[in-house]
């Protein structure tokens, strides 16, 4: 049986055999679709396009392939978000720029069934504790990249700060998800946040 990975290890996508890389992507767009209720061996393997005996192959229990989707959907987004922070680094991005990459991530953010799932994933997650491990991991994997942002911008504490970031955006995406409101609004509540940190530490030097 393969063995199962954290989201701390970050691996490849290329690096995850392709049949469980589909059976992955088809459990996150069926529980998009139809909540968690909808995820039946049958269901997945009509969705991956693959034999019934593969799913139960790769995946001993429907917790491990809850799990590997949550894992699997936070590496890919912590690894794109990653780059952009990289690549904002690299190119001396200030607070105001950073605001602006992040306005256009969000706005090009689409709602589509995979990322509908993590949602419901978490939710999942406060009812059953088998699963809160892997959000525990999640989670933590959005700070570490918080306090990478909140570093390069020169935010003291960053280490303070990156709970409180994470909530902010995971809070605010789920309110657009639920109620169609603009981007901006993020954008808005990051800029307060960073300039906020920067105001008080420059208080403090003063």
């Amino acid at each position: 049986m393969p063995s199962q990975t954290s989201a701390s290890a970050e691996p490849a996508a290329a690096a995850i055999p392709p049949t469980r890389q589909r059976i992955i992507r088809a459990v996150l767009r069926i529980i998009g679709q139809d909540g968690i209720a909808a995820v039946t061996n049958r269901r997945i393997a009509r969705e991956a396009g693959v034999s019934l005996g593969s799913v139960t192959y790769h995946f001993s229990s429907q917790h491990e392939l809850l799990r590997e989707a949550l894992l699997h959907f936070v590496r890919e987004e912590t690894r794109r978000f990653t780059e952009l922070a990289d690549a904002g680094e690299a190119e001396g991005v200030d607070v105001d720029g950073a605001a602006a990459l992040a306005a256009q991530v969000a706005d090009g953010t689409v709602f589509d069934s995979e990322h509908i799932a993590p949602f419901e994933l978490y939710i999942q997650a406060g009812r059953d504790e088998r699963l809160r491990e892997a959000a525990a991991e999640c989670f933590a994997a959005y700070d570490r990249l918080a306090v990478q942002i909140l570093t390069a911008l020169g935010v003291p504490e960053p280490g303070r700060l990156a709970a409180h970031t994470v909530a902010l955006v995971t809070g605010l995406q789920l309110r657009r998800l639920a109620t169609g409101s603009p981007a901006e609004e993020l954008t808005d509540a990051l800029l307060l946040l960073v300039r906020g940190a920067l105001s008080e530490e420059a208080e403090r030097a003063g």
